[in-house]
């Protein structure tokens, strides 16, 4: 971070500085915990030129919850190219970065807390709407019926919901960044793209469109791809059966 160093920018170049610092600042502590002065002081200016730029903290904070945004919601844009349980797993691994990149800033967001509550509502709206465009997109998919809507949403909140425990973890405070809990994060990543093949699969069951849709997802996938892996496991868990 750039420290004490006062020179002359334009106010493009010097806005973008601010919102840099900020989202650093508050990706570590939650924005009730940052003070103008220190953000004054991160850029080399004086506190009344924040207030030039930015009426007050609660404006840069939204300015860095949008480019968080942005960047979070990049992070699911993937090729569509190879197996779909792969593709999958390699957002899963972007999204998993960000979470740890941000940590404290990440759970803040998600939770929702302090006086920019609404604020950080509406940019999580944002990223799960981009979420959930570009799944269906590589399902090829553009208007889902409801029950793949619902595996959909309820999926994207599972991942939320995963990630925040995962980063959190028992008795451990959200200022630190890492796997506390006995489950590595690649086996987390994993086992989310388990989770959506699985609900897919439930759904299907009670929706004939949908089962065509999942069967042929799954005949794409290789036997020793991400869902390949899925179905062996399954299988293995069904008892044998019984014979005379």
């Amino acid at each position: 971070m750039t420290t004490g160093v006062r020179r002359r920018m334009a106010v493009e170049e010097r806005r973008r500085q601010l919102i840099g610092i900020a989202l650093e600042l508050f990706s570590s502590r939650s924005p009730d915990e940052v003070s103008i002065d220190e953000i004054a002081s991160a850029a080399g200016i004086s506190r009344p030129l924040v207030y030039h730029y930015f009426p007050g903290k609660l404006g840069l904070y939204e300015a860095a919850l949008q480019r968080a945004a942005e960047d979070l919601a990049g992070r699911f844009v993937e090729p569509h190219q190879g197996p779909f349980g792969e593709r999958l797993l390699r957002v899963m691994r972007r999204f998993f970065d960000f979470a740890e990149e941000h940590s404290r800033g990440f759970v803040t967001l998600l939770r929702g807390d302090g006086a920019a509550a609404p604020a950080a509502g509406a940019v999580v709206d944002s990223v799960r709407q981009a979420a959930y465009e570009q799944v269906l997109a590589h399902l090829g998919v553009s208007e889902p019926p409801a029950r793949l809507d619902l595996v959909l949403r309820s999926w994207i909140t599972l991942v939320e919901s995963t990630a925040l425990i995962w980063l959190e973890g028992p008795g451990v405070p959200a200022t630190s960044a890492g796997p506390w809990g006995a489950i590595p994060r690649a086996e987390v990543e994993r086992q989310l793209v388990h989770d959506f093949g699985a609900l897919l699969a439930v759904a299907a069951v009670h929706d004939d469109g949908l089962a065509r849709l999942v069967g042929q997802l799954f005949a794409e996938e290789p036997p020793d791809g991400v869902f390949g892996e899925l179905a062996e496991r399954l299988a293995a868990l069904a008892p044998a059966p019984v014979t005379s």
